[in-house]
């Protein structure tokens, strides 16, 4: 390859942003050792002054993760890039701030409320502070896609000449398409004097589903930093898709001649990973990483394929991960080896991780035979911070068939005190729902509730999705069991110790609803 490409994954701040996918520390560190041993160039940790526990996922990142770049988010205010300054610190020189201001007619005016020299003043400003603490300050213009070009020339040219190298132009509403957006990068680039002086980068949204062209679109004119997330994760119809962009640049070599520096075979394992910490499962058709991509039911692909692979497929499954993966592991099998088997999905267990999950794999090996890859994710996927739980399921009992109604009861601690209730409900799942709810408050409105089979066979584990809403709280929870209905059970109690005013009921009535 002639050419390199910087990877820079926001999937730790945009795709959070996703409704529903907050993550606590302890995921999103998982998560950001997974994009590291993947290859990533950058990590957008996150947004340090949105909460405590943002600028605690920053800063434990930065000191933990190596051998990549850790930036942090900061509007463009004196207290947002002192606070990204403080997060990355343990980073040192691998540390990056990336402040933003708005820069189309319709957000200067309706959001900031700013003139165009307001704007350009305060950006400057930001960006001299930025460069003042660290040593990469990386500057994006906020709705670039909808922005004057001699406006943006303008701004581009005065952050460089401040001590931006990294010049970000995002399409942040999903606006452009991939002509127009091409011909921006080209204008910029060839226009901006100092243009010369800095790396310039794209970050663009699926509103209308262009994100991936759009932003292979700006490579082709020069843009050599790509923003962009597993899964496609991120606001609204989300961003680019890390694993689309890498593969199409990997298979269509003789049309980009550039590369990046991904270790494609660890893609599928890391969207997994993904998937199952936010709760956004992948459709099965999505490219790369979906359970069809590579599945072939038509006589005459499949006749196409077993002739030469190249017929039908136009990469391998193994080039992404697609690998054989089944474990051979089962009840007589050490922490050891179960250890090692989850370093070669990216995820370092330490002694206290590994006794939770070891005991969870212990308890899984009693139920199955064969246990896969996606088990053990699932087990991950449950809060290994087990003594943080407020409310654990002790026990369940549901009676359900085709003469009576489903009844439900249920056994919580809450907080170190045990309460119990019934209930009937609908179905076993739904009395199950009803019981667990009655217990607490407040319990939240369903939002979502998915079933998915993690693996083949009527023995495979089911992993449910919840999605709770309570006032502006929204949360995501999974839990995963050979029974349907303890699985669905765990994702809502999951659920439930993630809503932050969630307690016991004050009276706790023994039945309800039967």
């Amino acid at each position: 390859m002639s050419d390199r490409l910087y990877i820079f994954d926001t999937t730790l701040r945009d795709g959070e942003q996703s409704p529903g996918c907050s993550m606590n520390v302890e995921e999103k560190l998982r998560i950001a050792h997974a994009l590291s041993a993947l290859g990533v160039d950058i990590i957008e940790a996150g947004f340090p002054v949105a909460s405590p526990d943002d600028f605690e996922s920053v800063y434990r990142i930065a000191s933990e993760v190596k051998d990549v770049t850790i930036a942090g988010l900061a509007r463009a205010v004196s207290k947002d890039i002192e606070g990204v300054a403080k997060a990355i610190q343990p980073a040192g020189d691998r540390g990056r701030i990336h402040t933003f201001i708005a820069t189309s007619p319709i957000h200067m005016q309706a959001k900031l409320r700013m003139s165009a020299d307001e704007v350009v003043a305060q950006a400057v400003a930001a960006v001299k502070q930025a460069r003042n603490l660290v040593a990469e300050v990386e500057f994006s213009a906020e709705d670039a896609g909808r922005s004057d070009d001699d406006f943006l020339c303008r701004i581009v040219e005065q952050v460089i000449d401040a001590g931006a190298s990294i010049i970000n132009i995002p399409d942040t509403v999903g606006y452009m398409t991939p002509d127009e957006f091409g011909l921006k990068i080209k204008h910029l680039r060839e226009r901006v004097p100092n243009a010369d002086k800095a790396i310039f980068s794209v970050h663009c949204h699926n509103d209308l589903g262009l994100a991936v062209a759009n932003s292979l679109a700006a490579v082709e004119h020069g843009a050599r930093q790509v923003e962009c997330t597993i899964n496609g994760l991120g606001e609204r119809a989300g961003n680019a898709a890390l694993e689309e962009i890498v593969m199409i640049l990997r298979t269509r070599a003789d049309r980009y001649a550039i590369d990046t520096g991904i270790d494609s075979t660890k893609i599928v394992s890391t969207s997994k990973l993904v998937a199952q910490i936010t709760g956004m499962p992948v459709q099965a058709n999505k490219a790369i990483v979906g359970a069809n991509a590579f599945a072939h039911e038509s006589g005459i692909h499949q006749d196409g394929v077993l002739k030469h692979q190249k017929t039908y497929e136009i990469m391998t499954p193994e080039s992404v991960g697609w690998n054989t993966n089944r474990m051979v592991l089962g009840k007589h099998s050490g922490r050891a080896a179960l250890k090692a088997r989850y370093k070669t999905l990216s995820v370092e267990l330490d002694d206290a991780q590994l006794k939770v999950v070891f005991a969870r794999f212990k308890i899984l090996a009693d139920k199955k035979k064969d246990i896969f890859d996606e088990d053990l994710q699932a087990i991950l996927s449950e809060d290994t911070e087990v003594d943080m739980e407020r409310v654990k399921l002790v026990s369940l009992q549901v009676t359900s068939g085709t003469q009576d109604a489903p009844v439900a009861a249920v056994k919580l601690d809450i907080e170190g005190v045990e309460h119990e209730a019934t209930a009937q409900g609908d179905g076993p799942v739904d009395a199950a729902f009803k019981a667990i709810q009655s217990l607490v408050e407040p319990n939240g409105k369903l939002l979502l509730y998915s079933v998915n089979a993690i693996t083949a066979g009527t023995d495979a584990q089911g992993e449910v999705t919840v999605r709770l809403q309570d006032a502006d709280s929204i949360v995501n929870a999974q839990g995963s069991d050979t029974d349907i209905v303890v699985a669905s059970a765990k994702a809502l109690i999951a659920a439930l110790n993630k809503l932050p005013n969630m307690h016991a009921k004050a009276v706790h009535a023994q039945y309800s609803g039967v």
